[in-house]
């Protein structure tokens, strides 16, 4: 319809690049990009993220870390869902650095200090609910579909359903997808060149055969995930 809006909603998932993306987005659209954060409410806030695309009429591209639940619909605003994907050890590498740096006291942040790599790693999968280190993109996906079928086809289930779901290591592709998405009513989107906010020195630390293999074991759902992505994208290239 031509009164019809149509706006970015950015699934800014911990550690995934996401703050480069905030950072494009930001400098295409000024004041007009926007960001919120939400209660968990259970697993579906869509609800109120609903709320805040109808009480900002004004702005273009949406950010938030804590969206969860179905993907949100406005009468008259055609939504435009981005999401990217990670390697999840080197996701969970950059999360730890990034807790061991940060100036808070969360109880993530105090343990990242207090423990090497693996400590932190074997502490997260040890606490009961923690998936900052177990397939943490896969329950993030199958949030959006929720009802019967197994985590990993909900999440297979939610990547269908998304506008664009990209791949850190291939940012600029995954920005250029959006570009052509949102751009295809003839507005503008210029730089996708930012990178904000990178974890240095990944893969410094060294760890054991038996750790890495717990890592693997514990983040196979999301391995899968990033593996037929990025089949899927070499297919259509």
């Amino acid at each position: 319809m031509a009164d019809e809006r149509t706006i970015i909603l950015h699934y800014h998932l911990f550690k995934n690049a996401g703050t480069s993306v905030d950072a494009i987005l930001k400098r295409n659209f000024g004041d007009r990009w926007v960001t919120r954060e939400f209660p968990v409410r259970g697993g579906n806030n869509t609800a109120l993220v609903e709320d805040w695309i109808r009480e900002t009429p004004e702005a273009v591209a949406y950010s938030s870390h804590t969206m969860v639940g179905p993907l949100p619909r406005v009468e008259g605003v055609r939504v435009i869902s981005f999401l990217l994907l990670r390697d999840p050890i080197e996701r969970i590498r950059s999360a730890y650095r990034f807790e061991r740096t940060q100036a808070a006291d969360t109880w993530g942040a105090r343990l990242a200090k207090e423990l090497d790599f693996e400590g932190y790693v074997r502490a997260r999968l040890d606490r009961p609910g923690d998936r900052q280190c177990r397939n943490f993109q896969t329950h993030r996906l199958a949030s959006m579909v929720p009802g019967a079928g197994t985590e990993l086809e909900r999440a297979q289930a939610a990547i269908r359903q998304l506008s664009v779901v990209g791949l850190v290591s291939d940012l600029g592709a995954a920005m250029a997808d959006l570009a052509r998405l949102y751009s295809g009513e003839s507005r503008g989107f210029g730089a996708t060149d930012v990178r904000a906010n990178q974890s240095r020195g990944l893969g410094s630390e060294i760890i054991s055969p038996e750790f890495a293999e717990l890592l693997r074991d514990a983040n196979c759902l999301d391995m899968s995930l990033v593996r037929s992505r990025t089949k899927a994208r070499l297919a259509n290239h």
